[in-house]
């Protein structure tokens, strides 16, 4: 049975979702700080591994993200989320397929288990971030270090399946394969969400020390 805070964490992450979606029904992208902002959202992009995927994903919500490193961050968070609980769907009905193999059937199942484990790590890490706002100080960075320290085991979730899959495809492999090309993309977009979150921390940091000099 989910606990309360579960529940609390998926809500925040739909009414973030939606948000970002009713802001870009009503900031279409030829409004007048469209190129500052996407300025902003490239640049920032070229500090993660995958650069022309950061910006195709977040381009999309620069209304919403503006010049804020903060609303980079969690809506790349939120971006990573989504994929990865669309993967582990799509691994749940193709351990169903007709005519998978058992060894294929087993290294699935074990994928659907890092996956879900990697949602749940995504999600705690996104109303961690959301929250952020309410603190300051070490208590702010305190918050930060549980985000940090959750994308990166989402991170290593992703990356786990991947390289699980890849093992002895064959003939056989058909489903795996299917499979890791969703949960690869899964371990890109968290790989940049972490390296955005970064770069959201150490700015705060930074300006927490000019402010206390």
């Amino acid at each position: 049975m989910a606990t309360k805070p579960t529940f609390t964490l998926f809500f925040l992450f739909s009414l973030f979702v939606s948000i970002l979606s009713t802001t870009i029904a009503h900031h279409p992208p030829n409004s007048k700080h469209s190129k500052s902002t996407s300025n902003f959202i490239r640049s920032s992009c070229l500090a993660t591994q995958y650069p022309p995927l950061c910006y195709h994903c977040l381009s999309r919500y620069a209304s919403k993200i503006g010049r804020s490193h903060r609303q980079l961050a969690l809506t790349a968070l939120a971006a990573s989320l989504s994929r990865a609980r669309s993967a582990a769907r799509f691994a749940s009905r193709m351990k169903k397929a007709k005519g998978i193999k058992h060894t294929e059937l087993e290294v699935v199942k074990d994928c659907i288990d890092t996956m879900s484990d990697g949602v749940d790590q995504l999600t705690r890490s996104f109303g961690e971030l959301a929250n952020s706002g309410y603190t300051n100080g070490e208590d702010f960075m305190w918050h930060m270090n549980n985000v940090q320290t959750w994308v990166s085991a989402a991170l290593t979730d992703a990356t786990t399946c991947v390289d699980g899959l890849s093992d002895g495809y064959g003939k056989s492999g058909k489903v795996k394969s299917a499979i890791q090309r969703r949960v690869n993309n899964v371990a890109q977009l968290t790989s940049n969400a972490l390296a955005l979150v970064n770069r959201f921390v150490a700015r705060s940091e930074f300006t927490n020390n000019i402010k206390h000099r």
